[in-house]
Formats: structure tokens, C-alpha cells, sequence
């Protein structure tokens, strides 16, 4: 029997609702059918639906893909800091639990929001802040990040000449996505063993599908380098436990 898996950063794109191009990127349609054929066969059952930074601030296109994915699937949003409390609840109510500052592509809020937004999510829905950012711009807020409540990092970090944070934010218990394999600079299985080794608690696998603007996408052979460099057993925590219990999935 297939293991389950909880894919904790994939992308739905989908023409109904509004994009917006970033740096000239304009994406192609990904609809909520696209995806399942994909993963169903890897034993997805359970994932996070990001917004991405051509997806702004909308909301529709989140609510509609959370609907169609059905149980075991939640959202991770990009909001305005002005935000009021009924439309947080709203969107709790619908599955959304974090939201995502994109420090590498925009479309979210800025860096200044951080800890007022974070803390307030956190405490009025229980939400956890995702960002996507280059590790070699995380010594700059390193204290800023292990200060708020829950917190999250994209893609292993991308880089290399800044693992050493992303390892201390590791143990300080910050979750760690193991996704975007082709978008780093560095060897992925030795930096899997040593996140791992920091934190078995951080890792969480991501497909990061449809990939886009990845210089490699998602093979399925990056479940069995995760498999490989960290073992059978406790390749569970980063492919189904860390991620189900860190994004409150509910399962029907």
C-alpha cells in the first residue's frame, strides 16, 4: 500500500480568476484536474494550495481550488495588512491556515508587516507565516523570524551561502519546505540530512508543482532522494506527519 503523502507547497492556476503577469511572467492555466492526475498516483492525499505572486491579493481562485480538493487540503494566502478580523475568519473558515510573505517575487506584503501581521493571524485564527525568500538574506532578520509564533521557509532556503541560518532556524523551530529541488544551488540530499539531523520535527516535502519558472521541476524521484538520504522510516515525518500536524489538516 502507497504511503500517504501531504504535499505542504503546490500551486493552482487557474484562468477563471485574476492574474497578474510578475517581471513579464505570465503563467500557464494549472487547474485543481492537472494536479490530481499527478499526484494521486504518488499517494497525495493532503496538501497546501500557495498563492503565488501573479495571484496577489485574490482570494476566489484559493476558495474554489480548496472546494474542488476537498478533505485534507488548506490554503496558504497573501492578505493586505488592513485585512479586517471578519474577513481572517472568513477565510479560516475555508481552510486558509498561514499567510505568505514572497520576498523573492512580491505580490504579498512587505518585510515592514511582518511581525504585526504574523502575530495577528496567529492570534486571532492561529495561522502561521510562510516565507519565500533567499536564505542569504535570512541572517538580516534570523532574530526577527525565531521571534514570531510559527513560521516556515520556502524551498529549503535556495541557497547555499545561507544554510547556516536556515539550519539555526531549523532548531529554533522554524519548519523547513522540502520542496523546489531544482530551484537550489546546493546538493539537496546532504542538506536534507542535515536539517534533519537539526530538527526531525522541520522538514515538510512540497512538490512545488506546476513549478514554474523552476529551472528543473518536480520529478517523482525526489521522493526516493528524500527516502535515500534520510531513510524509510523517518522519510514519514518530512512526507505525511511534520506537515499534516503543522498545517491542522482535517481529514474526513
Amino acid at each position: 500500500m502507497t504511503q500517504p503523502i501531504f504535499d505542504a507547497h503546490c500551486h493552482i492556476i487557474d484562468p477563471r480568476f485574476p492574474l497578474k503577469a510578475n517581471d513579464g511572467f505570465m503563467p500557464k492555466p494549472f487547474r485543481v484536474a492537472n494536479y490530481q492526475a499527478l499526484t494521486a498516483p504518488l499517494g497525495v492525499v493532503g496538501g497546501a494550495v500557495v498563492s503565488g505572486s501573479f495571484q496577489g491579493f485574490d482570494q476566489g481562485y484559493l476558495l474554489e481550488a480548496l472546494r474542488r480538493l476537498g478533505s485534507g487540503f488548506v490554503g496558504v494566502t497573501q492578505v493586505p495588512a488592513n485585512i479586517t478580523n471578519a474577513e481572517l475568519e472568513t477565510l479560516n473558515g475555508f481552510g486558509v491556515r498561514a499567510v505568505r510573505f514572497n520576498l523573492r517575487r512580491g505580490g504579498s506584503e512587505q518585510l515592514d508587516q511582518l511581525e504585526t501581521l504574523a502575530r495577528r493571524v496567529f492570534e486571532r485564527v492561529g495561522w502561521h507565516t510562510e516565507l519565500y525568500v533567499d536564505s542569504k538574506e535570512l541572517p538580516d532578520i534570523e532574530s526577527r523570524l525565531l521571534q514570531l509564533p510559527k513560521v516556515s521557509i520556502d524551498h529549503l532556503g535556495l541557497s547555499a551561502e545561507g544554510l547556516p541560518s536556515v539550519l539555526r532556524l531549523a532548531e529554533g523551530g522554524v519548519h523547513i519546505k522540502a520542496s523546489g529541488f531544482g530551484r537550489v544551488d546546493f546538493p539537496v540530499a546532504a542538506v536534507l540530512k542535515d536539517i534533519f539531523a537539526a530538527n526531525p520535527h522541520a522538514l515538510m516535502f512540497g512538490t512545488d508543482l506546476p513549478c514554474t519558472r523552476a529551472p528543473r521541476p518536480f520529478r517523482t524521484s525526489d521522493i526516493d532522494m528524500i527516502k535515500d538520504a534520510i531513510g524509510e522510516r523517518d522519510a514519514q515525518m518530512v512526507l505525511w506527519e511534520n506537515a499534516s500536524m503543522f498545517y491542522r489538516a482535517r481529514f474526513v
